[in-house]
C-alpha cells in the first residue's frame, strides 16, 4: 500500500488484491462492474467541497498509519480504503442512475454490473453471449435485448472488445507469440483469433506489435 501525490494537487492510492480484493469485498462496497470493470464507460466522480474534504481527510489518515507503522496499521488502513470506495461509489450511483444522461436505469443496474464482472472474470474462456446470459440467469435473447433497448453495443461486442483489449496489452507489455496469446485467451485456432484481431483492429497482431513499438499509437 503507498499513496503518491500527483499532478495538480492530485493523490495516487496503490494497493493490490492481497491488500484489499474487490472481488471477494465487493458484498461490503458494492462497486464491482461500477467503480472497477466497468466496461461501459471509465468511471468519473465528481466531488462537491464537502465530499471532497472528507476524502482528502481519509488519504491523510492513510497516510498517518504508513508513517505509523503500528501492528494494526493495515487493518485501519483497509477501512479507510473502504470509506472511500463506498463513498466513491454512493456518488458515482448519485450522478449518473436515472437522470438524462444515464444508459442505465438504476432498476436494471445489477444486471449490467453482473455483466461487467462476469466478463472481467470470464472473459478468457467463455467467448459466447450464452454464456454470461447462462450466469445472468437469464436467456441469450432478453440480455441482448436490454443493450440493445439502452443503445448500447450488443453483448457479443463488448466481449469482443475485452478480449481484443487484454490482446493489445499482452502484444504491448509482454514477448508472448501471438499463437501463445491466442491459446491464453481462450482460442485452440490461432489462426481464428488472427483474423478476428485483424478484422476489428485493423492489422495483424504481429504488425500492431511492430507499430505500436515503433511509435505507432493505438488504443490499448
Amino acid at each position: 500500500m503507498k499513496v503518491e501525490k500527483g499532478i495538480e494537487e492530485s493523490s495516487l492510492l496503490y494497493y493490490n488484491r492481497d491488500f484489499y480484493c474487490i472481488q471477494i469485498h465487493d458484498k461490503e462496497v458494492a462497486c464491482d462492474g461500477l467503480l472497477f470493470h466497468n466496461v461501459f464507460e471509465i468511471p468519473f466522480v465528481e466531488l462537491e467541497e464537502e465530499e471532497n474534504l472528507i476524502i482528502k481527510n481519509l488519504f491523510q489518515s492513510i497516510k498517518e498509519e504508513l508513517e505509523w507503522k503500528d501492528s494494526s496499521a493495515e487493518e485501519m488502513i483497509r477501512t479507510y480504503v473502504k470509506q472511500i470506495i463506498i463513498r466513491a461509489t454512493r456518488k458515482w450511483k448519485k450522478q449518473n442512475l436515472d437522470n438524462d444522461e444515464i444508459k442505465i436505469p438504476s432498476n436494471e443496474l445489477d444486471v449490467f454490473r453482473d455483466f461487467s464482472r462476469h466478463l472481467e472474470i470470464h472473459f478468457r474462456e467463455k467467448h459466447n453471449v450464452a454464456d454470461y446470459a447462462d450466469l445472468l440467469h437469464i436467456a441469450p435473447k432478453t440480455l441482448t435485448h436490454k443493450f440493445k433497448s439502452l443503445n448500447l453495443e450488443s453483448p457479443n461486442q463488448f466481449i469482443i472488445n475485452r478480449i481484443l483489449l487484454e490482446a493489445k496489452r499482452l502484444l504491448f507489455y509482454t514477448d508472448k507469440p501471438v499463437k501463445e496469446i491466442a491459446y491464453d485467451l481462450g482460442y485452440e485456432d490461432p489462426a481464428y483469433f488472427n483474423r478476428l484481431f485483424t478484422n476489428k483492429i485493423g492489422s495483424t497482431p504481429t504488425n500492431f506489435k511492430k507499430n505500436y513499438t515503433s511509435g505507432k499509437k493505438y488504443n490499448i
